[in-house]
Formats: structure tokens, sequence, C-alpha cells
């Protein structure tokens, strides 16, 4: 497709014909030669005098080749453009942190599975955020693991499937024994600060109370609320459990709420998914769409084949003059 970037030049076109209607003629002075008895000459000659002006008359091809060439040159100062098909591609509107407790009440053999035998906790959950992450296609999603300590497993990004093969490769005790939630948000929030994007969405998964952070976790969610980050929370362990091993479900819920976000308990791979699909009605995917045309400018076009028919112009009539000069 070819689109005019500048169309009001064509306004231009019409201009050499009201230049001739409107400006008076040009008049230049000739050399001429007086001879005397000029009457008796042209009675002789039977010539009639007339005025000494005279009006050059120009053939057809002149005019036309002029009116040709001022209208390729102002299409040529309109600004025709080939413009291609739409590239339409999207970004992502909302960075998305999913945060998995990997201490050691993960390996506990208690998250049951459809059809199966209980599973270790970090093996069972793993499908379902597997799953979950798979439905995020456009969105920057950075995963983090914490045990005694939290850790960056990977950035934001958009490329989901090394996020699905780090996850694969999270094991239980990589991050130590106890669980930071505290230092999880902390360090959410710090990746979040790198991101220029206002929608920020923390999703906290544990199942055990919080035993090693350097700040309580609700402090941590009232820094998060201040940074406009929004913390889900899934508890999954057994909240009537003893130690770390049990849930602090309250302190979860607390996290949520202070972030404006929602807190959810899960004690089996088909609960878990419910609360993805939950999560997913509460803060829908979020990207942003964004087209492109490439533009290929024709101007030189139209300039170079009116450079060729002037040039053809000229030398035919320089041939035409020749033709007419004497021998």
């Amino acid at each position: 497709m070819i689109e005019l970037a500048a169309p009001l030049a064509l306004l231009l076109l019409p201009l050499p014909v009201l230049v001739f209607w409107l400006a008076p003629p040009h008049k230049q002075r000739m050399p001429a030669l007086r001879l005397p008895f000029f009457h008796r000459y042209l009675a002789a000659a039977g010539v009639t005098p007339s005025d000494g002006a005279q009006v050059v008359a120009r053939p057809l091809w002149v005019w036309l080749t002029g009116a040709l060439c001022w209208a390729l040159l102002v299409l040529a100062l309109a600004r025709p453009e080939q413009v291609s098909a739409p590239i339409h591609w999207q970004t992502s509107a909302r960075d998305l942190i999913v945060a998995v407790d990997i201490s050691g009440s993960m390996d506990e053999k208690d998250f049951a599975a459809q059809g199966e035998a209980p599973l270790q906790r970090l093996e069972g959950v793993k499908p379902v955020i597997a799953d979950f992450l798979q439905g995020r296609e456009g969105e920057r999603v950075a995963l983090l693991v914490f045990g005694s300590k939290a850790y960056v497993q990977s950035p934001l990004t958009t490329d989901l499937d090394t996020l699905q093969a780090l996850l694969k490769r999270t094991q239980v005790g990589m991050a130590g024994p106890h669980t930071a939630l505290g230092d999880a948000i902390g360090l959410a929030i710090r990746q979040f600060d790198a991101s220029e994007v206002e929608q920020r969405l923390l999703i906290l998964l544990s199942d055990g109370a919080d035993t090693g952070s350097r700040m309580s976790p609700v402090n941590a969610a009232q820094i998060a609320a201040d940074r406009q980050v929004r913390i889900i929370t899934i508890a999954i362990g057994d909240p009537n459990g003893s130690g770390e091993n049990r849930v602090d479900t309250a302190t979860l819920k607390a996290i949520a709420a202070a972030t404006g976000g929602a807190g959810f308990t899960a004690a089996d791979q088909a609960a878990l998914a419910q609360v993805y699909q939950q999560i997913d009605a509460l803060a829908p995917r979020k990207v942003a769409d964004h087209s492109y045309r490439e533009r290929r400018p024709l101007a030189a076009w139209p300039m170079g084949l009116a450079l060729l028919v002037m040039a053809l112009a000229w030398a035919l009539r320089n041939g035409q003059l020749s033709a007419r000069a004497p021998l």
C-alpha cells in the first residue's frame, strides 16, 4: 500500500495554471535593424506590417512535458511512501513474580495428587505452577525461591521456557531449611524497583511460618503496598501442624490484606489448580498491544522520472534546432 506523508503538497498542482492566468506576460526587448524606406520594401514585398510584439508559440509536446514534470515534482513533495502490512506484537503491562518456598518442610510427602500416592510438597506444586506460568504468554515473570534466605532463580523475563526449566531444577533445601517470608517479600520489592511497569503482582507460596526473616513479613508487606505491589498468598502446609511445619495462615492473610491482595489455602493439586484459576479471575493477564508499519520512502522515483523527462525534452529540442540550422 502506498500513502502520502504530506498530501497537502498536492494543492500546488494548479499553481502553473494560476500563474499563467494571473501573471502578466513577460516582455523582452530585442535588437532590430532600422531600414530606410521600410514601407516601400513592405509594399514591394506585398506584406502588411504588424505590431512589433510577438508571442512565441510553443509546440504541444512542450506544454505536456512541462505539465508532466511539474506533476512529478509535486508528487515528490507529497512524499509517497510504501507502507507494509501492520506488524503486531505485545509487551507486558504487568510484572509478575512467583516466590516459592523450598525450605525443609516442603520435603513432606503429604501433597495429594489425583489418582496417585501423596507427593512431596514441592514436587506436587511444580506441575500446577508450570501450568499457571504457561498461561502468562506476553507477561514478564520472575521466579524467586526462599528458605533461610531468598534468592532470584530467574529475573523478570518473557522467556517462559527457561523459567519452566529453572523451576524443574529447583530442589528442597537449596536455600536452607528455615522459612524467611519477610526476606522473600523484600527481594521481590527490589526486583520490582528495577521495573518501569506500574502494575506489579507477587504470588507468594509457602507451607511454613516465618522463622528466619530479618524483617517482619507484615512490615515487608506494608512496604510493598507503598510501592504499589499487590501480593497474593497461597498456604500449602497443615494449619494444625507444629513447629516449622505449621503454616501460619493468619500471617499470610495479613500479608495479602496489607497490599489489597487475597489469601488462599491449598492442600492438594486440585485445590491449588482452583486457586490459580481464582487468581486468573482476580488478576487477569495484562499485556499491551503494539503495532508498527514499515515505511519505505518513494519520493526519489518521481524526482528521477522528472529529471529523465526533462533530459529527453532538452535533447529533442536541441535536435530540432540542429535540424533547422542552415548548413
